[in-house]
């Protein structure tokens, strides 16, 4: 997920991609756990895009509190 797609995004869909990547972000720790993981490297972009939907919060929480 780029920036751009989530500079688009309302806070509500924010959170709502937050949770359903927190899910699949569960079910990847589940796999790699279990031996089923195909795909290692969706585990670090699952991550990073947490991290951006995040710090996108943030940076609105500050900006509507006037500190920014």
């Amino acid at each position: 997920m780029k920036p751009e797609e989530l500079r688009g995004m309302t806070p509500d869909q924010l959170e709502d991609q937050l949770a359903s990547l927190k899910k699949e972000q569960f079910n990847l720790r589940f796999q790699r756990a279990t031996g089923q993981l195909e795909n290692t490297a969706r585990v670090r972009a699952v991550r990073r895009d947490i991290a951006r939907i995040k710090t996108m919060q943030g940076h609105r929480r500050r900006v509507a509190a006037g500190n920014e």
